[in-house]
């Protein structure tokens, strides 16, 4: 294969958004393009855009799925905007042009573009570009199609099969255009299919003919883009949900516990138990119940049981499981509930992100029921905040909440692999038996608050747990009001001792800044990025990105209080702007909100601070 290397021209960073009918095959063509990048030292970020129908009307734009890659140096989102768009159909340049720069490339499948295709996108005339206003964008017409069957003329495959290839097709021609190898997808490519040598050949002679009608075709020119300049080590490519489930799993080893996960499928969480089935060589135990309360329901018996214990769900099953988190919070087992956000309410928008379900995990449950809350923030510290979360759970006997999002989830970026050597020490709080003392299932520690964890069949440490109002020490059912009221402080006053082993809110850019930017989770890659970029202009900006939500870290107030203006931009309509009004008086917050199933763009967000800071 000839090297385009002398010819390419150099960019930073690139953004190619992969676009067709469910059936195209985008999604596993965007994750090769990112797999490849991330593999040759480029940092990548990904977002996965699909419909929730499982297979919406072919040809429609409520069909179309999309997969956009954003490569280079310095990635910390996955772009606004695309400088290529492949659109394999009519339905998917409809639903995706307004999301190309203007003056980017566009390549379409001619193939695609029939009068009845074009009726089924919504188009009036025979004319799209004409129609979408792009004129002044470098539009490439390909047979993708015709040239997969054209390639496989010969294998004897029937018509279906062969172009089921052409997403192969369009894959190679951008690695033509971005200067990427074969070598790494032709290897996915036999690994994947390895029984079945007829498809491994036509899906490498597909890939091999794109990559060359992209040399040959001089509308075509290469760009090599930047490397990333990260540490030497070990990284993969990994989305959110693989992170937080290996997070659990590395917390386990250092808690020297089983790790037990019994859940419901549920979009956008369900991988995270798909990714633990796959563990049991790791000793990890995994239950697909048949409903949201009979999976949290099993993971507390698995707690009780001395297991480290993880739920995962969405919104709507959180909702079902709240009665459930009500009992692991008066029995004060340790249980972490894994909540991946999407939109809502009810089955709202169950492939598209969002921050919306804050307040249903700070306070979503009967009585007077406290729980710590935290949050990750990118796909790859998906790890380190399940890992803190079950470390959380341990050393304090307590139910946590890690929210995650569809954006974190489904979102790829490379993470470096660390020996579990290197993660903090988990304290786990047994229940010892002494001959000379009385085990009281109730009696806590004097710092923490938290009570000994002593499971079911350990000699001689025999005791009553339930869902009842438990008497201080003894555990034994009690309906005393003082006692009520005093167990009820205990298990507030446990939450908010651990904001002494969180640590502080740290502060991105000067302390008394003209505009601080606060934002919570899946957020931090955009709001960085605009934040840098003002900086880079000279403004006075700075960025307080949470993870810690309940309780909030110590230095949070004085953060707040220390800058002239403090907007709070969030996925929702501004429900941690709220808690931070509740926890502190007399601060004004602005807020900037968006709810639309869609993460922010850097241009939006730089444009609203620019404005706020000019205001008076």
């Amino acid at each position: 294969m000839t090297d385009n290397k002398d010819k390419a021209i150099s960019l930073d960073h690139v953004v190619i958004r992969f676009t067709g009918d469910s059936g195209d095959g985008m999604q596993l063509t965007g994750t090769l393009f990112s797999d490849t990048a991330a593999l040759l030292g480029n940092g990548v970020a990904t977002f996965p855009d699909y419909p929730a129908e499982i297979r919406a009307p072919q040809g429609t734009v409520g069909g179309v799925s999309g997969f956009q890659v954003h490569f280079g140096y310095d990635i910390n989102t996955p772009g606004d905007y695309a400088d290529v768009l492949v659109a394999m159909n009519p339905a998917a340049l409809k639903a995706n042009s307004k999301w190309t720069k203007r003056g980017g490339t566009i390549l379409l499948d001619r193939d695609a573009f029939t009068e009845k295709n074009l009726k089924k996108a919504g188009y009036i005339t025979d004319n799209p570009i004409k129609e979408d206003k792009l004129g002044g964008y470098n539009v490439i017409w390909v047979p993708i199609s015709t040239m997969t069957q054209e390639t496989l003329k010969e294998t004897g495959l029937d018509n279906k099969t062969k172009l089921r290839s052409k997403n192969m097709f369009a894959l190679g021609m951008c690695f033509y255009l971005f200067n990427k190898p074969l070598k790494f997808t032709e290897e996915f490519i036999e690994n994947k299919f390895k029984k079945i040598p007829s498809i491994i050949d036509a899906n490498k002679t597909v890939l091999k003919a794109g990559y060359n009608y992209g040399y040959t075709v001089q509308e075509l020119t290469p760009y090599k883009v930047s490397a990333d300049e990260i540490e030497k080590g070990v990284y993969r490519n990994i989305n959110g949900n693989t992170a937080t489930a290996w997070g659990c799993i590395a917390a386990a080893e250092k808690a020297n516990l089983p790790l037990f996960c019994g859940s419901y499928p549920i979009t956008p969480a369900t991988d995270i138990l798909h990714e633990l089935a796959k563990r049991k060589s790791l000793g990890v135990k995994t239950f697909q119940a048949e409903d949201e309360i009979a999976g949290i329901s099993s993971s507390i018996g698995a707690s009780y049981a001395g297991n480290l214990a993880i739920t995962t769900t969405s919104g709507p099953g959180l909702a079902l499981k709240t009665e459930a988190i009500g009992l692991a919070l008066i029995t004060e087992l340790p249980l972490v509930i894994v909540n991946v956000q999407r939109g809502g309410p009810s089955t709202g928008l169950p492939t598209k992100t969002e921050q919306s379900d804050l307040m249903q995990a700070v306070q979503g449950r009967n009585g007077e029921a406290p729980l710590p809350v935290i949050a990750a923030s990118t796909p790859s510290n998906c790890y380190d905040y399940a890992f803190h979360a079950c470390k959380i759970a341990l050393e304090h006997m307590t139910p946590i909440i890690l929210l995650t999002d569809g954006f974190l989830a489904n979102g790829t970026q490379p993470m470096q692999i660390h020996d579990t050597d290197t993660l903090a020490d988990i304290n786990v709080p047994l229940a010892k038996y002494d001959k000379e003392k009385e085990y009281l299932p109730y009696e806590r520690d004097k710092k923490t608050l938290v009570r000994k964890w002593a499971s079911p069949g350990t000699p001689e440490l025999e005791h009553r747990i339930g869902g009842l109002e438990k008497m201080d020490k003894t555990g034994t059912v009690s309906y005393i009001p003082e006692n009520h009221q005093l167990m009820t402080d205990y298990r507030q006053k446990k939450v908010d001792l651990i904001a002494n082993y969180i640590p502080k809110q740290p502060l991105i850019g000067d302390a008394e800044a003209d505009l601080l930017v606060v934002g919570w989770g899946g957020t931090y890659g955009h709001l960085l990025t605009a934040v840098h970029d003002l900086q880079a202009e000279g403004k006075k900006i700075s960025l307080a990105h949470f993870n810690y939500i309940q309780p909030l870290p110590k230095n949070a107030e004085e953060i707040l209080r220390g800058h002239k203006k403090v907007v709070v931009a969030e996925i929702n309509g501004g429900q941690f702007a709220n808690y931070l009004r509740q926890n502190f008086n007399n601060i004004e917050l602005l807020q900037y909100n968006k709810v639309m199933g869609l993460p922010f763009t850097v241009e939006e967000l730089t444009a609203h601070f620019t404005k706020l800071m000019e205001e008076k």
